[in-house]
């Protein structure tokens, strides 16, 4: 690791080590949302609420390709900055090689899994006879065909933040992103080549091709310089080192796994009441991921960050970095859940223009964004947890707020509160991790307080 790099890791103030970490990767998870939203808001033109809604029935299985990235990517990006902390490079080397390998066949098992049950899924979240065709179409590219390098493009972003390149991690993602909102015109709308949301698929499949053929150019531009690895012959290594990688990822893969199980199942809940409500359902699960990708942006920024400092004894300044990490997320979510009340109406007005969509839309919105502020403050919390190697806690606080209890809410609001009840299950979630990540992270704290020498 060169000197600049390590300045950002050791000795640099530490609000502006954050800044230069967090940032580039709030830019990219930012652009990322850009061209998420970009696939609804060109759909949205069609207004054609069929087409809206196809696209959120294939969300699900495009947040697999997320969980299977994160398992390789934050499970390496966490152990290689815990290596460097250690000043062990070489063994930094070997964890990004067997990152980059396992993450690439567990990419191409599930898009072969998902080619051969794609009508089975497809329904099971929420697919109808009025949506299934341009359901299947649009997953077709985005997860059986470009599922790979979806999963590739966010696992090096991860890897290359991991030593510090966060700004290459940002150009990256970015060139996938500001590629999908160039093409998202062309393939979709009627006056170029009409594909609807087939085309939003083909769009975010090649943006995706483009970002990953960039990595792999960095990694050998740079081979030189860079700890990553892509060589083969450090496979050899991999019982020393996967246990590690699978272990911090399980986590953060298990969350977005079982986010999957969530959000098909609040489709499913959804799907039974008018087509304009599961439209509007997808709409809005792309408006309130503004705080949702800020937090996740700087969260990954801290990852690196927390995991050095954690592996090399510097408990104080990794403290440091937490709280100046917290403190930009519940500030940025407190004021979206103010644009997001006054504004909701206005906001989904943007994405489509089919009025019984929108007032489904603004409803779901305001009930959804009430305890985003909580939200922010649970994903640096579980990053915590994931640098400094605490499976248990993170593995308990991730299962938590996605799968334990959103299904048993789904039942119970939507019978006390048909189809608006749904919309509250998020924030009550959200509320109820809180609180047991706090009480782990006490019980962490205080026993570092005991270990510490009088």
């Amino acid at each position: 690791m060169n000197e600049k790099k390590q300045a950002i890791f050791e000795s640099l103030p530490v609000k502006k080590a954050v800044l230069l970490q967090a940032m580039p990767a709030v830019a990219s998870q930012m652009v990322t949302l850009i061209y998420n939203l970009a696939d609804t808001y060109f759909v949205g033109l069609l207004n054609d609420p069929n087409q809206t809604a196809a696209i959120t029935v294939a969300f699900p299985s495009f947040l697999m390709l997320t969980a299977i990235s994160n398992l390789f990517g934050i499970g390496g990006a966490s152990a290689i900055a815990r290596a460097l902390g250690k000043k062990d490079e070489q063994g930094a080397r070997r964890i990004s090689t067997i990152s980059m390998w396992f993450g690439l066949l567990a990419a191409c098992s599930f898009s072969l899994a998902f080619t051969l049950l794609m009508d089975p899924i497809l329904h099971l979240c929420g697919a109808t006879q009025d949506t299934y065709a341009l359901a299947s179409g649009y997953a077709r590219w985005v997860v059986a065909l470009g599922g790979p390098f979806t999963v590739m493009n966010t696992l090096f972003a991860n890897l290359v933040r991991s030593e510090g390149g966060a700004n290459h991690a940002s150009i990256g993602v970015s060139l996938g992103g500001v590629m999908n909102i160039f093409l998202d015109p062309l393939f979709i709308l009627p006056q170029f080549l009409g594909l609807g949301a087939v085309g939003a698929g083909i769009a975010t499949a090649l943006s995706n091709v483009a970002a990953t053929v960039y990595f792999v150019g960095y990694l050998a531009v740079k081979r030189s310089t860079t700890i990553l690895s892509p060589s083969p012959a450090n496979l050899r290594y991999t019982h020393l080192y996967l246990k590690t990688i699978l272990s911090i990822g399980l986590p953060s893969a298990l969350q977005y796994a079982l986010t999957v199980v969530a959000v098909s199942a609040q489709s499913k809940f959804v799907s039974k009441y008018p087509t304009e409500a599961v439209a509007a359902l997808g709409i809005i699960k792309k408006i309130d991921m503004l705080p949702l990708y800020f937090s996740t942006g700087v969260s990954n920024g801290l990852l690196p960050l927390l995991a050095y400092n954690h592996s090399s004894g510097n408990r104080e300044r990794r403290k440091a970095v937490f709280r100046f990490g917290c403190t930009l997320t519940v500030g940025f979510s407190l004021t979206c859940v103010v644009v997001y009340e006054i504004f909701a109406v206005q906001l989904a007005s943007l994405l489509i223009k089919d009025p019984v969509t929108i007032t489904y839309s603004a409803a779901f919105l305001r009930r959804m964004v009430t305890c985003m502020p909580l939200m922010s403050m649970c994903y640096p919390m579980l990053i915590q947890f994931q640098a400094m190697g605490q499976v248990k806690a993170s593995l308990v606080c991730s299962i938590l707020r996605k799968g334990i209890l959103d299904i048993p809410l789904l039942f119970l609001m939507d019978a006390l509160i048909p189809l608006y009840g749904c919309m509250w299950v998020q924030p009550i979630v959200d509320a109820i991790s809180l609180v047991v990540a706090a009480a782990f992270y006490r019980s962490i704290m205080r026993k570092e307080e005991q270990a510490s020498p009088a």
